[in-house]
């Protein structure tokens, strides 16, 4: 992973957390309006007021601990490695969903009383095993959420190199390999496993999808040439012809396939 925050470069966290927290709390809102139209028109006996309660308190809630899932992104994130430490997630939605249920259950116990009434959540277990499936929902989206605001940000706002050479930290086995950016040639995958070619010809190799160091690389301006193939243009020293639209791609004593599929990379390559 590269110096910096999430998935190793500056994703601009503060407006990921504040964009996905609109989203989700209009979206919120609108189902909290709905649901409200749904009881007021199958039991009309509850009348406007216990519906918006209902509601409102719930909505309430899910904007309040709207940061448990932020953090849980933060910190098992989709592409974490390994694999197995995304299984954090269902501890964390379960707390999630109980903060959400007795927080609104507090909140409507709170309203009645000032009413002169008394509210009734019914069996605890039955009812928040019926809340949780739905707050499994909203907990998913707000991962799919930051997902989506982190890789728009990405694509469209590149994070700038910092002042000082960017270095990316490559884990062989038990071994981390701290190397500059620049003296990455090229990155092929092998299985599981994804393969560094640096400038001083050594070759260690790290367990991660080639998708997921792209990502990490691409700010970079590091170019996928295959399916299993990421470049550094400026190690590129020569571009050969190979037939039917595709070409080998010189880099010192390595040489890089580039398919006819990713004619955009050749067109950079070329206007580089």
């Amino acid at each position: 992973m590269t110096n910096g925050t999430l998935y190793g470069t500056n994703t601009r966290l503060r407006p990921t957390f504040f964009y996905t927290l609109i989203a989700i709390a209009v979206l919120s809102a609108g189902g909290n309006i709905l649901n409200v139209l749904t009881d007021l028109h199958n039991e009309p006996a509850y009348g406007l007021m216990e519906p918006i309660v209902w509601e409102a308190s719930s909505w309430i809630m899910i904007v309040l601990f709207f940061w448990i899932p932020w953090i849980a992104f933060c910190l098992f994130p989709p592409f974490v490695r390994p694999r197995w430490r995304l299984l954090f997630h269902l501890p964390i939605a379960f707390a999630y969903s109980l903060c959400h249920v007795e927080g609104f259950i507090l909140i409507r116990k709170m309203i009645y009383r000032l009413q002169g009434s008394h509210y009734d959540f019914g069996p605890f277990w039955t009812n928040f095993l019926y809340e949780f499936r739905k707050d499994a929902v909203a907990y998913a989206l707000c991962i799919a959420g930051f997902t989506f605001v982190v890789h728009f940000a990405r694509q469209h706002y590149p994070a700038q190199p910092p002042s000082q050479p960017p270095k990316f930290d490559i884990r062989d086995g038990t071994k981390i390999h701290r190397v500059l950016i620049a003296d990455i040639q090229a990155v092929s995958s092998a299985g599981n496993y994804v393969e560094f070619f640096l400038s001083d010809g050594r070759k260690p190799s790290m367990r991660s999808s080639l998708s997921a160091i792209e990502n990490e690389l691409r700010p970079y301006g590091f170019l996928r040439t295959h399916r299993s193939w990421l470049v550094n243009p400026s190690r590129v020293t020569g571009l050969r012809p190979q037939g039917s639209g595709n070409y080998a791609i010189d880099i010192g004593t390595i040489s890089v396939p580039l398919s006819r599929r990713f004619s955009a990379t050749l067109a950079k390559l070329r206007g580089g």
